[in-house]
Parts: structure tokens; C-alpha cells; sequence
């Protein structure tokens, strides 16, 4: 969440910046103002109450030593009429601050300057564009006929075991998803990430400060009896690891990787492109999750880019960044690049990684800070991105690699499948 700090060093940019997203923060700003003026005064009668009370406090010792029992009694009286004030005080000071922090638990994080403006993503910019387009016949198959065809993957398996968005992968169908999280994987070790094997459930507190809850869109499986979530992505875990520390400047960055499944209700989404791999409820991915100074995260969120960039260059994939509008990007993000490969026999590019970078807004939520050089502490800045997201990886790498004589694997694979093609 966004700082009182940042609020009161500019309340006017803040809400310009906000408009960028399509949120109107003049009224919650002037909220946060409004009630952190009055937690001041608050905190200063309780800090002015304190001090009469140790001052009263040593003069009935005086008292007492003099034998002025009457006075020292008075004196207590008094006292104790003060610590009751000091009681209300304290209540409507915490009261105060819980206020506050509802309030800016409903303000998106500022967009970072270069983020354009726009409403969807009709309004992202392409940034960068690579690979070589497949060239396929009209005879092609989409991906959920040609899983189908090759026994890879069985949809009404996981629709009679679960329900719709649940695919069962066999065969050869399971190795190469296998394969894919083991690449990735690797590929991020050789990078410099840690792996991480996290719990595929979080406490509300993870999902608080990582921003996924409060969930405004309903897209949290939640287990109620337990109030546990599903996670969404491993980011969530991961980047809680460090929820409520104080890392030693000379450790960051901080760099971890975490092969997950994650679980999604896509609420809304009905009928949007939904057939096969294209938008599921489970689906597997490889985050990766760093922590860095401020001053330093932009040049990680290129490192991050160019990793999933050369994920995707092995795969021989054809692929776009976009640089997110406004009016598409998260929540939580002050910046994100979508990656999109192209699936050729749908003609049409499929998402398969967001990098992003949040700034301070997580870090705030998780009070996940750093010591300076001069001994004081500071907000890190959080960054995760998908290196990558399965689903639509292999949609993509079984349309365009199909031939006469089967589905080529890319070379980068054969080690990990055991297979070069599947016939």
C-alpha cells in the first residue's frame, strides 16, 4: 500500500497518478489526510499525557518522603484520572490508525511514470517483437484437437474428476509439461535464483501483503473453515518469506525462483477464450520473485525481461512484450510487460508472463525493509514475474511445432522429455 509519506509529499500528483489507472483517489486521499492529521494530534495529547505522568509520578515520591500524605494522595487522584484519559486516548488513537490503514488498503499503487494511459488492453504498446512465425497449412489443428489426437491431454477426464478448467495430462503430454517446469527451473538456477519450494496455501496475512486480499473480484479459492487460500501464484509465498524482516543491505538483492500450481477461479471470464489450455482454474508455472533497493529495481526489472525473453528463444517460440496501459495492469503493480507467444493454428497471441515491478506498495503491506549504510531502515522494492506460465507455453509449442510426421520438440527439451518428437 502506498505510504503516508508519499501521500503528504504530493497529494495532488498522487491522485493525477492514480487517474492513470482509472481510479479516482481524491476522495480516499483526502481521507488519509483528514485522519492522519487527527491521528497526529491524537498521538501528541498521549505523548503530552505521558510526560505529565512521569512528572507527577517522581513529585508523590517527593511528597511521600516529606510526609505531605494529603498532597501525594491528591497527586494519585489525579493520576488516575489521567490514565483513563490516557485509555480513551489510546483507543481512539488505534481506532485512528486502523482507519487509515482500511483507507489505503483501497488505493492502488501509483503507476510508474512510463506507464501509458488507457482503459484495456486495446491501449498496451508494444514494446519489442522476435521469433519466427510458423508456418502451417490450413490443415493445422488447435492444440486441444491435436492433445486429443496424440493422447496428451484428456479435458473431460478432468471435468468428471473436478470440473471444467482441471485437464488431465498422460503420457507423453505429462513428461513435456514435466519437462517444461524442469527447464524453467534450471534456466532460473543458472541465473542466480534460489529455489523454493513453497506451501500451495497462505494465511491472510500472505494474501494481504502481497495484495491479492481483500479480494475485490472474487478470484481467491478460499477455504473458510481453515481461512486458508489457494494461491493464485508462487509469488505469494515467496515474496512473504520476507513479510516482517529487516534485510542487511549488503544481502540484497534477494533472488528465488518456485515451481507452484496455481488455482484460480477466473470469475467473469466465462465464455472468453476458455477452450482447452487457453484459461484454466489449475494450471502449473515457475515464478520468479526478487527483492532489491530501491534504486536498483529497475535495472532487475530488465534482468527479469530478458530472462523470460531468452526462455522463450530457446523454446523457438514467436513472441511480443507489451507495455500495459493503466487500464490493464494490476492492482498492486506500478509497472508490468506482458510476454505473448503466437499460437498458430488459433491466430492469435496467447499471454504467457507478466513482469512487474511494485515498488515500495508490498513491501509497505509486509513491512519488508532494509538496514542503510547510516544504520536506519527503509522499504525494499518487490518484483516477480512468470518465467514461465505452462498452459499456454505448451498450447503454443504443440500447434506450431506439428507436422506430417508429429509434434517436434524443441531441441532445448530433448534432454528432459526423452523424446524429440511425439508420433
Amino acid at each position: 500500500m502506498l505510504t503516508i509519506q508519499q501521500i503528504k509529499e504530493n497529494p495532488a500528483l498522487i491522485v493525477s497518478r492514480l487517474a492513470v489507472k482509472g481510479f479516482d483517489g481524491q476522495e480516499p486521499i483526502n481521507r488519509v489526510l483528514d485522519a492522519d492529521n487527527r491521528r497526529r494530534e491524537l498521538q501528541m495529547k498521549n505523548d503530552s499525557l505521558a510526560a505529565e505522568l512521569n512528572k507527577i509520578a517522581a513529585q508523590i515520591g517527593a511528597m511521600m518522603k516529606q510526609g505531605k500524605k494529603d498532597e501525594a494522595e491528591s497527586a494519585k487522584s489525579a493520576v488516575a484520572k489521567m490514565k483513563e484519559e490516557q485509555k480513551t486516548i489510546a483507543a481512539q488513537l488505534a481506532a485512528t490508525e486502523g482507519e487509515i490503514r482500511e483507507i489505503l488498503l483501497s488505493v492502488p499503487n501509483v503507476p510508474y511514470e512510463g506507464v501509458p494511459a488507457g482503459k484495456s488492453a486495446a491501449d498496451n504498446v508494444v514494446e519489442a517483437t522476435g521469433g519466427n512465425m510458423p508456418e502451417l497449412g490450413s490443415e493445422a489443428l488447435p492444440h486441444w484437437d491435436l492433445a486429443k489426437k496424440y493422447n496428451l491431454i484428456d479435458f473431460d477426464l478432468g471435468v468428471k474428476i473436478t470440473g471444467a478448467g482441471f485437464p488431465v495430462y498422460i503420457g507423453k503430454g505429462a513428461r513435456l509439461q514435466r519437462a517444461l517446469i524442469q527447464f524453467f527451473l534450471d534456466e532460473a538456477n543458472k541465473a542466480g535464483y534460489v529455489e523454493i519450494q513453497p506451501p500451495y496455501v497462505v494465511n491472510e496475512a500472505s494474501g494481504i501483503g502481497t495484495g491479492q486480499l481483500p479480494d475485490k473480484e472474487g478470484q481467491m479459492y478460499h477455504c473458510q473453515v481453515d481461512n486458508l487460500y489457494l494461491i493464485p501464484t508462487a509469488e505469494v509465498p515467496v515474496t512473504n518469506i520476507y513479510r516482517d524482516v529487516i534485510i542487511p543491505a549488503d544481502k540484497l538483492p534477494k533472488k528465488n525462483c518456485a515451481y507452484s500450481a496455481c488455482f484460480r477461479r477466473e470469475a467473469g471470464s466465462y465464455g472468453k477464450d476458455v477452450r482447452g489450455l487457453n484459461r484454466l482454474h489449475q494450471f502449473d508455472k515457475v515464478e520468479i520473485v526478487r527483492i532489491e533497493k530501491p534504486e536498483d529495481s529497475y535495472a532487475a526489472l530488465e534482468e527479469m525481461k530478458d530472462h523470460v525473453r531468452g526462455l522463450l528463444e530457446k523454446l523457438g517460440l514467436p513472441w511480443h512484450i507489451l507495455r500495459l496501459c493503466g487500464g490493464d495492469m494490476s492492482f498492486t503493480s506500478a509497472i508490468t510487460f506482458d510476454f505473448e507467444v503466437w499460437s498458430g493454428a488459433q491466430q492469435r497471441w496467447l499471454e504467457v508472463s507478466s513482469v512487474s515491478n511494485f515498488e515500495t506498495y508490498q513491501a509497505n503491506r509486509l513491512k519488508c525493509r532494509y538496514r542503510t549504510a547510516d544504520k536506519k531502515t527503509a522499504l525494499c522494492h518487490t518484483l516477480n514475474g512468470s518465467a514461465l506460465a505452462l498452459p499456454r507455453i505448451m498450447a503454443a509449442l504443440l500447434e506450431n511445432n506439428q507436422t506430417p510426421e508429429g509434434i517436434k520438440i524443441p531441441e532445448c527439451l530433448h534432454k528432459y522429455t526423452g523424446f524429440d518428437i511425439i508420433d
